[in-house]
């Protein structure tokens, strides 16, 4: 037992402990209830207003002894002012922040945080869930209540002016134009996300509209040239268009059309920005968000709210959302002090990609870009895709032709669990000849693998389609690192390589993993699962939760869209090869960060399936991206994957698991189905889910 004197040691350590405040956005909030400013505050404590600024965000704290009579002051005012659990009305918004974020530093090209004071702002109606058609499905998960977004991040609006939200809210929506509806948002909704890292910026309000609501505010129920879905938008003379530019307010490059972004300039810190998202002109796509659409206005608003509470407020298509996390969860920007007029300025963020586009080495180009016809490059080009590989049918031994079952298996978000720890570049390509191969250095390598011996009975790692090189070729990094791991001899001809790198991706790679994770356990299928419960609980999850299986998809595909957009190509009948196009001015279009992300999860696929081959023997049928299909005595994974004797996964092989990089079960069909396929030089591993088998490009 301990002694007195230790006891009261102790209680004399809390005792001289420094007061904890409570956190920034709240000792703001605190602050403006009261109707203090922060430069009274300042005065009060005797201090500046920067350093209540910079209390007031996080920069910094208080030291003692303002820091007794600040708690001191902030206790009262919780007294007086105590936070509301679930606000109805729209509260006076938290103080903006006085550290400039990288944002608030930036041109007027990119629109800040609208402050409205208290006295602007009216109460909207919010009205319980039961209001809805339909009321919405259980809660995934409560979202901490940032008291400048009472509302939440998005609301879907119905033709009657009812606008759904988070959290089963009903708001009344008076507004019967478009222009109406951006006012109402900005200064009555009271809608809203925080931002994702310090330095970054707020996410925007996202109204999403019915095909009621569309008609109601003046809008086409559809589009013309609906089959062209890239190219929709109103035109320029539409009466709505027009009315949004009278008022002033401006509409982004796009225009207007399924994700419309309404604007107005960046007015010091006052960011004055809507984005809509039009149901009836297929805002969310069916491959990304199966069912979303068609259902009830509440389910929208929660299968979105999940998302964008997991994710991000969508802001367009999944792989436009996918990229801006990037950006959000990486800003290029951060603020700095100026050391000689002592201004804040906006500085570069290390591990970013900076604010500047940047152009790629030649060989990660695409045909088209600039930097290959400007310099007539014809020395080939990075070709790091995901596998397409079916095995030839002469290699089948008649064992595996009599086994019943062909089994597919799917790697979790494989480009995903790629992701993580991926070094990339961060600076500008350096060309060098005969460089010493390093696999610690990200870039692109001309080497040639021609000469290496693999069994025909796998793809090769270096290609796509798993065949044999023919002589030198680009590979990035990993390849060639891989080639090392499997005893090659590589001497590269010539390298473009980046001197400054980083793991830019991980905390995008972190969000989405604990998006993915956490999505699939709310759909029952958790990590404490053995691995015949986990089968068990896929084959049933998406009939658990509709809408929360809709949110696993589009996190899914978000991870693919994010990094195929690393490399967005030119669009448009009117373009001509050598002409930059817009994604070329975007900091993110990084083909060399793409193929790095592929080339990595190829080499992984390929390491899994050497390495079951050498402690099962077994040997795959085919490979589609993160599919692979093997011959199966039985009709489970459980009939082939190797256990050792306690009974645990093999390691180093396919293990069945929640998270990204472990597999589940695709699909299974007989094995002459499979091997008929094969001799039709279709590929088993794109077909295994079942339905119809139809032959397609590039097979």
């Amino acid at each position: 037992m301990a002694s007195e004197e230790e006891l009261f040691a102790s209680v004399d350590a809390l005792l001289n402990e420094e007061p904890q405040l409570p956190p920034p956005a709240e000792r703001a909030r605190l602050r403006e209830a009261a109707g203090i400013t922060q430069a009274r505050l300042a005065t009060a404590l005797k201090t500046t207003t920067q350093s209540v600024k910079n209390w007031e965000n996080g920069r910094s704290e208080p030291k003692s002894p303002r820091l007794d009579a600040y708690q001191r002051l902030l206790n009262g005012w919780a007294a007086k002012y105590p936070a509301r659990g679930a606000a109805l009305a729209v509260t006076p918004t938290a103080a903006a922040s006085s550290e400039p974020a990288a944002s608030q530093v930036e041109t007027a090209d990119a629109p800040q945080a609208l402050t409205v004071p208290a006295t602007r702002l009216e109460r909207p109606v919010a009205r319980p869930a039961a209001a809805s058609r339909r009321p919405a499905a259980k809660k995934a998960a409560a979202s901490a209540l940032d008291p400048r977004f009472p509302h939440g991040p998005l609301v879907v609006l119905d033709g009657d002016g009812s606008a759904y939200g988070v959290d089963g809210i009903v708001l009344d929506c008076p507004a019967t134009t478009v222009v109406e509806l951006v006012e109402w948002t900005l200064r009555e909704s009271g809608l809203g996300a925080p931002k994702l890292n310090r330095y970054g910026k707020d996410s925007d309000p996202l109204i999403v509209l019915t095909a009621a609501a569309t008609v109601k505010l003046g809008l086409p129920e559809r589009l013309e040239g609906h089959e062209q879905r890239r190219s929709l938008r109103l035109p320029e003379n539409h009466p709505v268009v027009k009315q949004v530019a009278k008022a002033k307010w401006q509409l982004t490059q796009r225009g207007f059309g399924p994700w419309a972004r309404i604007y107005r300039k960046a007015q010091g810190r006052e960011r004055q920005c809507v984005q809509l998202a039009i149901l009836p002109w297929d805002a969310l796509d069916e491959r990304s968000w199966p069912g979303v659409a068609e259902m009830e206005p509440a389910d929208i608003a929660r299968v979105l709210g999940v998302y964008a509470q997991r994710v991000i407020t969508p802001r367009g298509s999944t792989a436009v959302s996918g990229l801006e996390l990037m950006t959000a969860m990486r800003p290029p920007t951060r603020p700095e002090r100026d050391e000689e007029t002592g201004n804040w300025i906006s500085g570069y963020n290390p591990g970013s990609l900076g604010t500047e586009p940047m152009d790629p080495a030649p060989p990660e180009a695409t045909p088209e870009h600039p930097v290959v016809v400007q310099s007539g490059w014809t020395g080939g080009f990075l070709n790091e895709e995901a596998y397409q590989w079916v095995r030839s049918v002469d290699t089948l031994s008649d064992e595996e032709c009599l086994l019943p079952y062909a089994v597919g298996l799917d790697l979790n978000t494989a480009f995903l669990a790629a992701a993580a720890r991926l070094v990339v570049g961060l600076s500008a390509p350096d060309h060098f000849h005969n460089v010493k191969f390093n696999p610690k250095i990200p870039g692109s390598w001309l080497v040639d693998l021609s000469h290496i011996e693999l069994d025909p009975r796998l793809p090769s790692p270096f290609t796509p389609d798993g065949s044999r090189p023919t002589g030198p070729a680009w590979y990035q990094t990993h390849t060639i690192a891989y080639a090392q791991e499997l005893g090659c001899d590589v001497q590269p001809i010539e390298a473009y390589l980046r001197r400054e790198t980083g793991a830019y991706l991980d905390p995008w790679h972190d969000r989405l993993k604990n998006a993915y994770v956490d999505t699939l356990a709310d759909l029952g299928v958790t990590k404490g699962l053995d691995d015949r419960q986990f089968l068990a609980a896929m084959e049933r999850h998406k009939q658990t939760d509709p809408a929360l299986a809709a949110v696993l998809s589009a996190i899914k595909a978000t991870v693919k869209g994010g990094v195929g957009k690393l490399r967005e190509r030119s669009q448009g009948r009117h373009y001509k090869e050598g002409e930059r196009w817009p994604a070329l001015e975007r900091p993110t279009w990084r083909p060399d960060i793409r193929a790095a992300v592929i080339s990595k999860a190829r080499v992984n696929m390929h390491r899994k399936l050497n390495n079951m081959a050498k402690m099962t023997g077994l040997y795959p049928l085919a490979v589609l991206s993160d599919c692979v299909v093997y011959p199966s005595p039985g009709a489970s994974p459980l009939d082939f994957l190797p256990y050792a004797a306690s009974g645990k996964p093999q390691p180093g092989t396919f293990r069945l698991g929640p998270t990204p990089g472990l597999a589940k079960l695709e699909g299974v069909q007989p094995m002459l189905w499979a091997v008929e396929l094969m001799e039709q030089g279709l590929n088993p591993a794109r077909h295994i889910k079942g339905g119809d088998v139809v032959l397609e490009d590039g097979e």
